[in-house]
């Protein structure tokens, strides 16, 4: 790991495969449970509806780099016949982030975040996030509110503008 300034850009078509790595790291959060393989997040639609044709219309997302990709986060619009997780409405994009494990604890998941908040034109994002991740109180911070509870997990929105 270096010490140097993280770095934010936008993501571009070319990230796709960071992204999906990304995905893989945001789903396998929980080192007490068996890790999902890419092949097995690209198998199952509702994992990979997240990142699939990166980028569709619509969709925006921020890299973070520290001498080479360390993070990313970004927003993506589902709609009622294909939700994602986190679904609230059409015309609410669903956010997902994560970091590399080495990375993690750094504050760097709060920087993409704000960095992605900055440069969105939506008025309100949404997320599930499991009630054990500790992300859970990152979002809390970020001004995120619970809007509804599942047996394991909360959808919560932001409201950004």
């Amino acid at each position: 790991m270096t010490l140097s300034a993280l770095m934010i850009r936008r993501a571009e078509p070319s990230d796709a495969g960071f992204l999906t790595e990304m995905l893989c790291a945001a789903v396998n959060w929980d080192d007490g449970r068996a890790a999902l393989t890419r092949a097995q997040v690209l198998a199952d639609p509702t994992l990979a509806r997240y990142v699939s044709g990166w980028p569709r219309s619509g969709d925006l997302g921020v890299v973070g780099e520290r001498g080479g990709p360390v993070g990313a986060a970004w927003l993506r619009l589902f709609t009622a016949d294909e939700p994602g997780y986190g679904y609230v409405a059409d015309d609410v994009p669903e956010v997902s982030v994560a970091v590399l494990p080495g990375w993690r604890g750094q504050g760097i998941g709060a920087e993409l975040l704000s960095e992605l908040f900055a440069i969105a034109t939506d008025t309100r994002v949404s997320l599930s996030v499991e009630r054990a991740n500790r992300a859970r109180e990152l979002y809390r911070r970020l001004g995120f509110q619970t809007v509804a509870a599942g047996a394991q997990s909360d959808t919560m929105v932001k409201i950004l503008r």
